[in-house]
């Protein structure tokens, strides 16, 4: 079985499809670096805020003010010798760094379509993108292969399969399923779209969309990987990708997965896109037969045992969540870089109280006066940042005098639709607690069972 395995992985294939991944996945990234300098995001996200929520574990990423403007200079000029190939491994490793440093910045604006550009962005380092249809390629004919041992396409394929087939188990759960929520409360709420609309205000229609969109998730990446079966799948993968844009505003991310799928279809087609890019833009058509064998080589092996980890961790990690005695959805403990993709409705509220314990007076803090609006929001709903919040304000104002202030949390989280429950326990002070990977048991429990994955 082993070695069936290792020659279907070695076997050399037609680069093609890698190639236009390359070019479709730089031309992404052109756009969405020059949208998000375009939109003003990059001054409001993190020049303006005077506070940033940090990562676990990577805290010491400090925001640049002004000079993130250069980190999104270094990602466009790097998507760009992506997209045409040049200098293709510097250019793919500053894009992965500057754009991962960006995202880095601030936890509030964690997105899974962010997190998936930084894995995909990482994993395209490993890979000969620019062996074929590329710059360098024409330029150094020792890096030009027409054929590439198959796995180079493969780890791309499998990483989209399971961003799509994590995102269908997650829908396997009592409220997604049998309560048709968050779909329930979000879908009603577009009224205004032509004969959809009015479709949307039935509540059959909430639940067929939620098994709908679970069982996509699960097929989709089976449907794809079958060439009878891949046309189709394609369509739906155009469909579904559609409606998600049409209904949330979520980015990209639609137009990523849309083209990112394209890898699964046959070299055929791939070079069809590749001759039609060159007579569009009269580019010369070289013919390199060359093919990159697999050998066996401490590079190679050490290359293997590397994906072998880095998927073993993709497969694994989401699951940390069973660690966790209570509520994903209540806690959230494990609900990031887990694909959970739009599985929940959530709104909150929470005040701050700060205790002066050599006097013992206390007053409410105004949030607005250290967070934006969005920063408030999130907070709202993530027992994380409330507690990093909370150390934050312990600093400020033991800054402005009071000697080992303590923070006392009044909060109040409402679940897909639920009555708003008490979030954080009242009597803990929050200064007198670390972040750590144990479970949060100053969060209140929930008292109720949500089944599933």
């Amino acid at each position: 079985m082993n070695k069936q395995i290792l020659n279907y992985l070695t076997t050399p294939i037609k680069a093609a499809p890698l190639a236009v991944f390359r070019v479709i996945f730089g031309l992404l990234m052109l756009y969405t670096t020059l949208r998000f300098v375009g939109q003003g995001w990059v001054e409001k996200y993190y020049i303006v805020p005077q506070f940033h929520f940090k990562y676990y574990g990577f805290e010491f990423v400090e925001s640049l003010g002004v000079y993130t403007y250069l980190l999104y200079l270094i990602s466009f000029l790097a998507a760009i010798g992506v997209t045409i190939g040049y200098k293709y491994r510097l250019s793919i490793l500053l894009f992965f760094l500057s754009f991962t440093y960006c995202e880095l910045i601030d936890k509030t604006y964690y997105l899974n379509h962010y997190y998936f550009v930084s894995i995909i962005s990482f994993l395209l380092i490993f890979l000969p993108a620019n062996a074929y249809f590329s710059i360098d390629a024409l330029q150094n004919k020792k890096i030009a292969f027409h054929k590439i041992p198959r796995y180079n396409i493969f780890v791309i394929q499998f990483m989209l399969s399971i961003v799509y087939f994590y995102a269908g188990l997650a829908k396997i759960n009592s409220e997604w399923l049998f309560n048709a929520m968050p779909l329930k409360i979000w879908l009603p709420s577009r009224y205004d779209l032509p004969v959809l609309g009015q479709l949307f205000q039935l509540e059959w229609v909430h639940y067929v969309m939620s098994w709908s969109g679970m069982l996509y998730d699960l097929l989709i990446p089976f449907l794809l990987f079958n060439k009878r079966t891949r046309t189709f799948a394609f369509v739906l993968v155009v469909v579904f990708h559609v409606m998600t844009r049409v209904l949330f505003p979520i980015g990209i991310f639609p137009y990523v997965m849309i083209c990112a799928t394209l890898i699964f279809f046959d070299a055929s087609f791939h070079e069809k896109i590749i001759t039609f890019i060159r007579k569009s833009f009269n580019l010369k058509n070289t013919q390199n037969q060359a093919v990159l064998e697999w050998k066996p080589s401490f590079m190679k092996k050490t290359l293997a045992v590397f994906f072998i980890v880095f998927f073993s961790f993709q497969l694994v990690f989401p699951f940390r969540y069973l660690l966790y005695s209570d509520e994903l959805f209540w806690t959230e403990e494990g609900y990031r870089y887990s694909w959970r993709v739009m599985l929940m409705e959530k709104g909150g509220y929470v005040q701050f109280k700060v205790v002066n314990p050599t006097t013992d007076k206390w007053f409410y803090v105004e949030n607005q006066n250290f967070l934006t609006e969005y920063q408030q929001k999130q907070m709202r709903i993530q027992a994380d940042l409330i507690l990093e919040f909370a150390h934050y304000l312990e600093d400020y104002y033991q800054e402005k005098g009071i000697s080992n202030p303590e923070i006392y949390v009044d909060s109040f989280i409402a679940l897909n639709g639920r009555t708003s429950k008490r979030y954080i326990d009242p009597n803990v002070d929050l200064t007198k607690v670390k972040d750590t990977w144990q479970h949060k048991n100053w969060i209140l429990p929930f008292n109720e069972k949500i089944y599933g994955f």
